[in-house]
């Protein structure tokens, strides 16, 4: 059992076991006054009946090296955890609904949704052990820290929706959470793919277990990238008075990059001699160059100045509220919607929406689609021709038949 959760009523404290623990079932046995209640799976210790002295100094030597949760009944403040092996906990909880738990391990846990968020009131199940494990294994493969962050995600995903730890999970388990992944609709079939690797990658090389690999990947859902005409583009950038926030949009959508390979840019990154904006690290760990558009070199003087941008080989380019860290992705994607708003523009488009239409505008203008495949950074030109369908280079040289009925005499 990883986290013990301790429900302090007026009559009574309630101890519930969501995972059976045999050395801990007995410690409390051990105890005066706790009665087993086999249905509601829980340890019960009668507060009034000579134990109204009852409290967490009785309980020391039970949790000595367990993580405990007080749940104090109709508690005024959020509740504390109490933590282990000398790691300061945070004020975490308000009733049983937890908000965010840190371990000491904040750098290893993914900055998006987290499986402690997802599935509120549930004790985590991926022990720090595990954890930690996985983490080495990945970064002696040099893993990014973005996939470093998504494969101990989803192993804590898994561990904390079906309730078992790595040493119990079964096949069937796993086939049950990647179902109930399905059955929300809330997850598309890269992100169902994206756990399947993250599991598999997990019980193959940390656990030493094949439990995985009879999973099927689910078919890729085929759809058209959401594309801005260059009308759309310009209103949008006409809406942003701050010069910062309108750089940001318009690097990503004249040099065709994703906005994580945007907010971390730095000033030594773009060559204004040579017109180029150089990407280190791309998606894959990959370097590249791209293109740096006359209309981004015009205001960045301006911007150099008004936001005292340093020229430090570590300088940002886009600094956060924290100088020494760069704006955050959620940042740039509240920027992005917020100018959508603003321009009035009704389509469901994205951040990413920017680059999509980098690759579509050049397309139709005639550029080869290996150059821009090249400055995108794709591996395989498929993944750039997916831009051809959505491209009105040659649409708007067919005519519809409707157009042409009466043609014939």
């Amino acid at each position: 059992m990883q986290v013990v959760y301790v429900f302090c009523e007026a009559a009574a404290i309630r101890i519930p076991f969501y995972v059976y623990d045999p050395k801990l079932f007995r410690l409390f046995v051990a105890q005066s006054g706790g009665v087993w209640n086999n249905v509601r799976r829980e340890f019960i210790f009668n507060r009034k009946a000579g134990n109204s002295a009852l409290c967490r100094d009785q309980f020391n030597l039970v949790f000595a090296a367990i993580p405990v949760v007080w749940v104090e009944e109709n508690a005024p403040v959020p509740l504390r955890i109490f933590g282990f092996w000398e790691r300061a906990w945070e004020t975490t909880f308000h009733g049983e609904k937890q908000l965010k738990v840190d371990r000491g391990l904040s750098a290893k846990k993914p900055a998006s949704k987290s499986a402690t968020d997802e599935l509120p009131g549930l004790p985590d199940q991926f022990s720090d052990l595990w954890l930690a494990k996985l983490d080495d294994v990945m970064r002696a493969r040099k893993f990014s820290p973005n996939t470093r962050d998504k494969y101990i995600h989803y192993n804590r995903m898994l561990c904390r929706k079906t309730q078992k730890n790595p040493e119990t999970m079964q096949t069937e388990d796993i086939t049950g959470f990647l179902a109930g992944m399905e059955r929300t609709g809330e997850y598309s079939a890269a992100t169902m793919n994206l756990a399947i690797s993250s599991i598999k990658f997990f019980y193959q090389n940390v656990k030493k277990s094949y439990i995985c690999n009879e999973h099927q990947r689910p078919r890729q859902d085929k759809r058209l990238p959401s594309v801005l005409s260059k009308a759309e583009a310009a209103a949008l950038f006409r809406t942003m008075k701050n010069l910062k926030h309108r750089l940001l949009l318009m690097i990503i959508y004249a040099a065709g990059l994703r906005v994580s390979e945007a907010v971390s840019l730095r000033r030594k990154d773009l060559d204004i001699y040579r017109r180029q904006i150089i990407v280190f690290a791309g998606k894959g760990r990959k370097d590249r160059q791209t293109l740096m558009a006359q209309g981004v070199m015009d205001i960045l003087c301006d911007y150099y100045e008004q936001y005292e941008i340093s020229d430090d080989i570590n300088g940002w380019l886009f600094p956060g509220q924290d100088p020494a860290k760069h704006l955050t992705i959620r940042t740039a994607q509240h920027i992005f919607e917020k100018a959508l708003k603003q321009a009035k523009i009704q389509k469901s488009a994205t951040m990413h929406s920017l680059r999509h239409s980098f690759a579509t505008h050049l397309l139709e203008s005639g550029t080869d689609l290996r150059y821009i495949q090249e400055l995108l950074g794709h591996s395989s030109v498929l993944t750039t021709q997916r831009y051809t369908h959505v491209a009105r280079r040659k649409l708007v040289k067919i005519l519809s038949p409707l157009d042409t009925i009466n043609d014939e005499n």
